[in-house]
């Protein structure tokens, strides 16, 4: 696994901006190497307001949307077009560029055809990810180029929450998930040794409710107690902070900004 490296934006804006030129940049690069890419989409106030730059981004017309497969690392077990559900948000994304909907992978909604099962629905896209890696892939799922996550003000990832069982899951890539301390309680979500097969995995945080999560996070205090710190790609793993985020690491981790007049 990678070391994390920390990248500080002087506010939450130019953070979704400067995260959305660098996802382009990624993709690009992949799809000049391979022919194709692979992305694993967040929601949440952060990834939202990637998206939405990213759809803005008069650089996305380098991307060959027709060649990049979407996929996402949790969801919100709920109707289809719910407004909570993490797909319907990134209709600001999906609804500006052409992507091929054969390579768009939203998880089952609760009217889906797996209905109310939302273990089934796990497993659903368990398969569906196990038939899109390749043998040279590492594990079940395929090789991310990027995997984007949210990180919550108590260090959950995904819908992977502190001291949950979802986090301590070892052997499925896909899990339901039952009773989250923050609603909806039933969720779908991608278990760490999923996201830990992406090349990079890049976290978002961004506002001062995050800086506590962040800073211990960082300190490395185990998956269990912050799953954040469990989620690391093979080559590299990058901390997508605003000012007010990365406002309680130490030094050692990230030098302080001079002040914002500065």
């Amino acid at each position: 696994m990678s070391t994390p490296q920390v990248v500080v934006h002087r506010d939450k804006e130019l953070m979704a901006r400067a995260a959305a030129a660098r996802l382009i940049t990624r993709i690009v690069d992949a799809q000049a190497a391979r022919g194709a890419a692979s992305v694993v989409l967040t929601g949440g106030r952060n990834g939202n307001a990637l998206l939405a730059a990213l759809a803005e981004s008069p650089a996305r017309d380098a991307v060959d949307w027709a060649r990049l497969d979407v996929w996402w690392g949790d969801e919100r077990f709920l109707p289809d077009g719910d407004p909570e559900r993490n797909v319907t948000q990134a209709a600001a994304l999906l609804d500006a560029v052409p992507l091929d909907p054969a390579r768009v992978h939203p998880m089952a909604a609760s009217d889906g055809p797996y209905g109310s099962d939302v273990e089934a629905a796990a497993e659903a896209y368990a398969a569906e990810l196990a038939a899109a890696a390749e043998p040279g892939d590492h594990g079940r799922v395929p090789a991310f180029d990027v995997l984007m996550l949210g990180v919550g003000p108590d260090t959950h990832v995904a819908s992977l929450f502190p001291e949950h069982p979802a986090v301590r899951e070892q052997t499925r890539t896909v899990v339901g998930v039952h009773g989250s301390p923050k609603p909806p309680p039933t969720r779908i979500s991608l278990t760490l040794p999923a996201i830990r097969a992406a090349h990079e995995v890049w976290l978002l945080a961004a506002g001062e409710d995050k800086a506590g999560a962040v800073a211990l996070a960082l300190s490395a205090p185990g998956e269990l107690q912050a799953p954040a710190s469990g989620a690391q790609g093979l080559s590299r793993t990058l901390w997508l902070l605003d000012r007010a985020a990365a406002a309680k690491l130490p030094p050692q981790l990230y030098p302080p900004y001079p002040p914002a007049s500065a």
